[in-house]
């Protein structure tokens, strides 16, 4: 991409069938049994591949990625927004790019539920990709894709692992407000028992939580979200809170006052987040009940190891780990096949996009 236009990365706020010859039509059917029953085990991820738009859209990942590197390059931390929107759409009702649609006179959207409302960012940075992939490849390409596209080049730009990207999921056509405020996302005032169970509901491991954990070794969270922390908690470093205290008062809202989430290297990817918790610096509540109850210590530890090991074939080391948990966060309950639809605008169905452009102006 030639340039980047400063507006559209504003602060504002995703049956193999098998044929098989037999003499026998029993044989054919017990087989066809067999089938379904191994598929109804499965999820519909099945169906995704890293290769899916190899045909309709060969330039896809070059045009998704050269937006992510201009919108980072004008702020690193829109690295960390966009791994972040990725993530808070997997969570409710699986990554279907439900995150992006605005509100409707039909359902309310997620972008103001408690967990996002001034907290996921990116919107606009996801728009201007999908404008420049639907210039290459008209109704091809999901938005649901298109946000997980940029969350592995957001990780990557900042100095992470990189993965091979499934592809293949569809948008939704309706958002659950309730849900994303409810209960879906982890709080950051969670416990360690709670952390578990938030992430075993969407099918991913404590493993994979305290992997996925390691994301916070980028980007920023706002005073209120840390406040009780530095004030309350117990196992939390002395002069570490003394130093967060000077930017955010006990009392009061203080909506723009932000800290980094890894005070050693916060626009960089790296195991510092991990090295933090280890001497009781981590921002938020959720972040250092990782360690120190003793359940997950050694994954902590483990990942807080010098980085040397990344570039080694050890199957746990922190980044090899990291890329494996965001494999698997996207392959939570996609929509696939005929369900879903390709958006023309990710914040809008197509019905409602549709419909915005007809002029009702009755003139006589």
């Amino acid at each position: 991409m030639a340039s980047c236009a400063s507006s559209y990365f504003s602060s504002s706020s995703s049956s193999s069938s098998s044929s098989s010859s037999s003499s026998s039509s029993m044989v054919i059917n017990v087989t066809f049994m067999l089938f379904v029953l191994l598929m109804g085990s499965t999820t519909s991820s099945a169906k995704l591949s890293t290769k899916f738009y190899s045909k309709t859209c060969p330039n896809l990942h070059s045009i998704v990625k050269s937006t992510v590197k201009c919108a980072v390059s004008k702020e690193k931390r829109m690295g960390a927004s966009l791994l972040r929107l990725h993530f808070h759409d997997c969570f409710v009702n699986g990554c279907d790019g439900s995150i992006l649609l605005d509100d409707t006179s039909s359902f309310k959207g997620e972008k103001t539920a408690g967990p996002n409302y001034k907290s996921v960012r990116g919107y606009n940075v996801i728009d201007y990709i999908k404008s420049k992939v639907e210039a290459a490849c008209p109704g091809v390409v999901s938005c649901a894709d298109i946000a997980t596209i940029a969350a592995r080049d957001s990780t990557v730009i900042l100095g992470g692992p990189t993965w091979d990207v499934k592809l293949g999921r569809r948008d939704s056509k309706t958002a659950s407000f309730s849900l994303a405020n409810d209960s879906a996302l982890p709080a950051f005032t969670s416990n360690l028992k709670e952390l578990i169970h938030t992430f075993k509901r969407v099918g991913l491991s404590t493993k994979d939580m305290v992997a996925l954990s390691g994301s916070h070794t980028i980007g920023q969270a706002r005073c209120v979200v840390f406040q009780d922390r530095i004030y309350h908690d117990t196992n939390i470093n002395s002069s570490f809170a003394k130093r967060r205290q000077e930017n955010c008062p006990s009392t009061g809202y203080r909506g723009n006052n932000f800290a980094p989430l890894d005070y050693q290297s916060p626009k960089i990817f790296d195991n510092n987040y991990y090295k933090n918790l280890i001497i009781q610096k981590g921002l938020l509540h959720s972040d250092q009940v990782l360690h120190g109850d003793g359940s997950t210590d050694p994954l902590v530890e483990k990942y807080s190891k010098s980085l040397v090991e990344i570039y080694s074939k050890d199957p746990e080391a922190f980044y090899s780990d990291f890329a494996a948990a965001m494999i698997k966060m996207g392959d939570i309950k996609p929509l696939t096949g005929s369900k879903g639809e390709i958006r023309k605008n990710c914040r809008k169905v197509n019905y409602e996009e549709e419909c915005s452009k007809v002029n009702d102006d009755d003139e006589t």
